[in-house]
C-alpha cells in the first residue's frame, strides 16, 4: 500500500537527517521499485552516497530524474542479483574499490512466488522455493556479511537494516505464501543470530518498528 513507502521514508530520514552520516556510503538491495526505490530516494536526498542495487538496474539509475537536481548525483545504481553469491562478492567490492566501505545496508530486495504449495509437486520442481530462500534468506545474510566487514575493517559506526514483513512474526494462511512466509521467519530469526554475534563484538542492536513493515536494524559500533 501507499503507506508502506511513507513509513519507511519517514524512518530513513529520521536516520540520516544527523550530520554525521552526510556523505557516508549506504546500499540498498531491490532499489529498482517500491520501497526500496523510496529509500534509495530518500537516502540520496539526505546528503549520503546511495548504491542501489536490483537486477532492472535502468530502473534504478531513472530514479535521479525523481529527485531534485542537486542530490541525483548521490543516487548511483549497479545491477546485482542477490540470489547469486558471485554477484554479490563483485558488487560489493566494487562499492568498496570505488566508494572506500559501506556504512548502511538496507536488505530490501525480496521475492514471492505464487501458487507455491510445499506439499504437492510442482511442474517448476524445486527452483522456486530454492529462489525465494536465495534471495530472502542467504542473499540478505551474504550482504549483511560484506558491509559488516567493511564496517570492521575500517572501525566505523554503521547500520544493516532488515525489511521484514508481518509474514515473519505471524503465518498468514495463504498456501501460495507458504515458503514466503517461512522465509521472513527466518529474517526474523537472523536478526536475533546477529544480535549475539554482534554482541560479542560489543555491538549495539536496536528493533525499530513502522505502522505497516517491521525494520529489523543492527547498529555496529566499534
Amino acid at each position: 500500500s501507499c503507506a508502506q513507502p511513507q513509513s519507511v521514508q519517514h524512518y530513513t530520514f529520521q536516520l540520516s537527517k544527523m550530520e554525521r552520516w552526510n556523505g557516508r556510503v549506504a546500499v540498498v538491495t531491490g532499489a529498482s521499485s517500491g520501497i526500496g526505490a523510496a529509500i534509495a530516494k530518500e537516502l540520496a536526498q539526505a546528503g549520503l552516497v546511495t548504491v542501489g542495487l536490483a537486477r532492472r538496474v535502468e530502473r534504478v539509475g531513472a530514479l535521479r530524474d525523481q529527485i531534485p537536481k542537486q542530490f541525483s548525483a548521490n543516487l548511483h545504481a549497479i545491477k546485482c542479483d542477490v540470489s547469486k553469491e558471485e554477484d554479490i562478492g563483485r558488487v560489493f567490492q566494487e562499492i568498496v574499490d570505488k566508494f572506500g566501505g559501506i556504512d548502511v545496508l538496507i536488505n530490501n530486495a525480496g521475492i514471492v512466488r505464487d501458487s507455491m504449495r510445499l506439499l504437492s509437486e510442482d511442474s517448476q520442481g524445486t527452483q522456486p522455493l530454492r529462489d525465494i530462500l536465495d534471495t530472502n534468506v542467504l542473499g540478505l545474510t551474504l550482504c549483511s556479511r560484506k558491509a559488516c566487514n567493511s564496517m570492521r575493517d575500517r572501525s566505523v559506526d554503521g547500520h544493516i537494516i532488515h525489511i521484514n514483513s508481518i509474514a515473519g512474526h505471524r503465518v498468514l494462511n495463504f498456501p501460495h505464501m507458504n515458503m514466503y512466509s517461512a522465509s521472513k521467519f527466518a529474517v526474523t530469526a537472523l536478526t536475533e543470530t546477529m544480535r549475539n554475534e554482534l554482541r560479542e563484538m560489543k555491538s549495539k542492536v536496536k528493533v525499530t518498528v513502522s505502522d505497516h513493515l517491521i525494520l529489523s536494524v543492527i547498529k555496529w559500533t566499534h
